[in-house]
């Protein structure tokens, strides 16, 4: 095939693909509605727009079908046929085959030797023109190649003229036996018919032009004094065809590994930004006041600003409307509810609403499976809701619209709901939870259950369900997502089912929070809420921790046991617990604090570190720092192999730091003098405190960080070898256990910029010497809280 060839041949498949895509739609309209002539035009030309071109690169088995269809959906327009449900049946099934053959032709340039047989279709399309029974179609139909080759000639003879299909003087005329024409006979039709095409043409020209003039003029009268405006557009032609629009939108085909190389270039924009904005903050406290602050602050707003526009630019860029998606599922209802013997309305809205096209891609499955389900389980048949007090026509809503960076895909029906109890007992009889497992669990938990691998509630295996295989499906599909399935019912009212997926997969928002000096990233879209609780809020069952959050009781465990992070657990009335959702399931997550909310652009680990369990990537912060983002779903199910209790630990940690008497308590002293450390072990000596030693930054941050004491307070000396007082406290500081450990800087630099710098780095007080004894002692005993008898 030379290049003109091939680059028509993909041109006709992505116009023909696009053009089958809304077909399904329109054709299950077109059976509830089957007076719409506009809508059966539309069908009509899809049918003969691809029958001539498919003649015309030779593509046989195709022109053939197509050529059936068409003279169906021609007789059904004229008037002379009726869509019946039987008759749209074999409209659906030509459609099917007409796909199936699209995509061989996309896989190997031909549809010749393709394997699919449109022969059966074909004799009930034929069947449905003459006004046969289609059942009684099996009568003997002229040779498969002597049909192929009469389409092909047609087909050539209607695509060499301009032909219009919706004329009603075409449409009249019978059509002549091609089959039984000689040559010369062919070459004197088409001269005729290009004549007739050219007087029609010469005529609607004139009619256009005397339209044009009549509409300037009616426009000049209405308006003369008002500045000319756009010229109006035709009217309709005679027999209903509409002229096409003139202003057609230029577009450019782009590879989509093009938009990916993007995307990466615009996460690395994203980097910098966050990493300028958190160096202006720095800039901004050291140079409080300076002229050139002012400019750099524009700067770094317009940077921002335009960085965010192109993030979002790009990001449109990979935008698709959900729509084509939603595309496939009427025509999927409509043969659910003949199959399944009930009626059923699908409701569709919100399908410009659009999703990153990796998402769209993912999406259909589960949303198959969702749809599938309501129409099988949740509707009832027609006699069962009249009796009920319903209407006999069930419903089926689905809707997508935004929240926040998520996009809402909504599953209604109104159907018997989902029955909680029903549910569990069914689990308990497939061994997939234990009784006790049924009495704890709310009704929203016994939902559920339904996306369990293996769980069924079909009574009798159909084509419909009752595999047991469906729903775990799509609990698999919208975690790989980072999304969330919300599930919803009500017994005899119907059942509510929402997917919250995230916008895009390449830059999204994350919480970040720290487990004592290891920071982590959890996707946003999957943190349900931050919560601070109590001790008294949390329970033991079972050996592990739970949370009754209004009316839920959550799972709870320690992001540091889920990663093992080595961490000293601190007696604090209250901890911090982030709510993290993911498809069906819900767990509280205990972390050491919260950092907040930061766009962050995923990376990966690279081939050493890839497949770290529990971890989706890294990121680099503003601050140029390294975080690992985590993957939820790995996270979750990390989760339930953790075996402590958290009320354990902190119970075990509140008797570990129990200060019964002052020798209790400890306070280091570093300092590279001697004499000053023995200074300060004389003052401190009326307390009774322990003192521990150390001559420089570096072996005082050793003691500090194994953990061997319980330090209460640090007395540190600023200028020392090895690494001074300021490096010192900077560096305790980033670890979360030691947040609020007093660190005394004892010094004698006196200067503001010192005692500024000081507090910089992390100092709790800063002692200038000469000091005298009892201040010092003073100082220590209110940063320690020590309370010595007769106080």
């Amino acid at each position: 095939m030379n290049d003109d060839m091939q680059e028509i041949m993909e041109d006709f498949l992505i116009e023909a693909f696009e053009m089958v895509e809304q077909l399904d739609q329109d054709l299950v309209e077109l059976e509830n509605n089957p007076e719409d002539l506009d809508l059966l035009n539309r069908i009509f030309r899809v049918a003969h727009t691809i029958k001539g071109s498919s003649s015309f690169l030779n593509f046989d088995v195709l022109t053939h079908l197509t050529h059936n269809m068409e003279d169906v959906l021609n007789k059904a327009r004229r008037g002379e046929l009726k869509i019946t449900p039987d008759v749209m049946d074999v409209i659906l099934e030509s459609i099917d085959l007409m796909k199936a053959l699209l995509s061989v032709i996309r896989d190997n340039g031909t549809d010749a030797n393709s394997g699919i047989d449109v022969s059966d279709c074909v004799k009930r399309l034929q069947a449905i023109s003459k006004g046969e029974a289609i059942d009684e179609a099996t009568a003997e139909s002229p040779s498969t190649e002597a049909a192929l080759t009469q389409e092909a000639q047609q087909a050539n003879t209607e695509s060499s003229s301009t032909e219009s299909a919706e004329s009603a003087s075409a449409d009249s005329e019978e059509e002549p036996d091609y089959a039984n024409m000689s040559p010369e006979e062919v070459e004197a039709e088409i001269a005729r018919l290009l004549a007739k095409r050219q007087e029609e043409d010469k005529k609607r020209r004139q009619e256009k032009k005397q339209e044009e003039a009549q509409a300037k003029a009616t426009e000049q009268k209405a308006a003369p004094a008002a500045a000319p405006a756009a010229k109006a557009a035709p009217k309709a032609e005679a027999g209903g065809q509409k002229a096409p629009s003139v202003a057609v939108e230029p577009t450019v085909r782009v590879d989509v590994k093009r938009l990916d190389h993007l995307m990466n270039l615009i996460g690395e924009l994203v980097l910098g930004k966050n990493r300028l904005i958190r160096i202006y903050g720095d800039v901004e406290e050291r140079y409080d006041g300076e002229k050139f602050l002012e400019e750099l602050n524009q700067v770094v707003s317009s940077i921002s600003t335009v960085t965010t526009d192109l993030q979002l630019a790009v990001m449109k860029t990979r935008m698709l409307p959900v729509g084509k998606v939603f595309s496939k599922f009427p025509r999927m209802v409509r043969d659910l509810s003949r199959e399944l013997g009930k009626n059923i309305d699908l409701i569709i809205s919100g399908e410009e609403t659009e999703l990153d096209k990796s998402i769209v891609e993912e999406i259909g499955d589960p949303l198959i499976h969702i749809i599938r389900n309501s129409c099988d389980h949740g509707i009832e048949v027609p006699d069962v809701r009249k009796a009920n007090g319903k209407s006999e026509v069930g419903k089926v809503e689905l809707k997508a619209y935004n929240e926040g960076n998520h996009i809402v895909i909504e599953i209604k029906d109104d159907g018997k709901g989902l029955d909680a109890e029903m549910l569990k007992k069914k689990a308990i009889e497939k061994g997939l939870i234990n009784e006790r497992d049924a009495e704890n669990m709310s009704e929203k938990e016994a939902f559920g259950i339904i996306f369990r691998p293996g769980f069924s509630t079909a009574a009798s295996i159909t084509n419909v369900s009752g595999r047991g295989v469906g729903m775990d499906v799509v609990k698999t599909n919208v975690e790989k997502l980072n999304g969330i399935i919300e599930i919803d019912s009500e017994l005899g009212v119907g059942t509510t089912q929402k997917l919250k997926i995230p916008l895009t997969l390449a830059i999204m928002q994350a919480l970040l929070v720290g487990v004592q000096e290891e920071y982590y990233a959890i996707p946003l879209s999957s943190v349900l809420e931050t919560v601070r609780v109590s001790q008294e809020e949390i329970y033991t069952v079972d050996g592990k921790s739970v949370l009754r959050l209004r009316d839920e009781v959550l799972s709870l465990v320690r992001l540091a046991d889920i990663f093992k992070v080595d961490s000293v657990l601190e007696s604090l009335n209250e901890v911090y617990v982030v709510i993290i959702g993911l498809a069906e399931q819900k767990i509280g997550v205990i972390v050491d604090y919260l950092i907040g909310q930061e766009e962050v652009v995923i990376k990966s680990l690279g081939y050493y570190l890839k497949g770290t369990e529990g971890i989706a990537g890294a990121t680099v912060r503003g601050d140029g720092k390294i975080t690992l983002i985590a993957d939820v779903a790995a996270m979750m199910d990390m989760a339930k192999d953790v075996k402590v209790s958290v009320n354990n630990l902190i119970s075990q940690s509140t008797a570990a730091k129990a200060k019964n008497s002052p020798s209790d308590y400890i306070v280091l002293a570093i300092d590279d003098s001697t004499t000053d450390r023995t200074i300060m072990k004389k003052c401190l000596k009326p307390l009774g405190v322990t003192v521990l030693e150390a001559s420089n930054g570096l072996e005082g941050l050793e003691i500090v960080k194994s953990g061997d004491h319980d330090l209460d307070a640090v007395l540190v000396d600023i200028e020392m070898p090895r690494m001074d007082g300021y490096t010192f406290a900077s560096e305790v500081r980033k670890y979360n256990r030691f947040k609020n450990l007093p660190l005394i800087a004892v010094t004698s630099r006196t200067s503001k910029t010192d005692r500024m710098r000081g507090v910089e780095s992390g100092m709790t007080e800063y002692i200038t010497k000469p000091y005298t004894p009892e201040y010092l002692l003073n100082v220590v005993k209110r940063n320690i809280n020590l309370q010595v008898d007769g106080e």
